[in-house]
């Protein structure tokens, strides 16, 4: 008598090319930096996208995000900025991180020396 081994299949989830961090550039006005980081990513539309960008030191710490609230299929790469971003003093050096609508925050940072 054979018996019947029943196979499970699982869908892994669909993991595509994380945003990529293309360019940085910051100024300093007073107290506060203004950020501008230009992405690239293969935006398919709503449902996926690179979503979003933020300032961290080097532990870890975040000291601001920009929230990107719609896809750029047409328009790759591209450029958003962020004003406002209190960097501590004493920090020279910082890193940016992406992030995508499906995937989230991409493991590996862009690290940028303050001008």
């Amino acid at each position: 008598m054979r018996h019947l081994i029943p196979l499970l299949f699982v869908a892994a989830p669909a993991l595509a090319d994380p945003p990529q961090i293309e360019a940085v550039e910051a100024s300093q006005t007073g107290g506060a930096w203004r950020f501008a980081v230009t992405l690239s990513h293969p935006d398919t539309g709503w449902d996926h996208y690179a979503d979003g960008w933020r300032v961290e030191l080097p532990d870890g710490t975040v000291l601001g995000t920009r929230e990107l609230l719609h896809p750029h299929v047409n328009e790759q790469p591209f450029t958003r900025s962020q004003s406002g971003i209190a960097i501590p003093k004493g920090v020279s050096r910082v890193r940016i991180r992406a992030k995508c609508s499906v995937d989230g925050w991409t493991g590996e940072t862009t690290v940028f020396d303050l001008p």
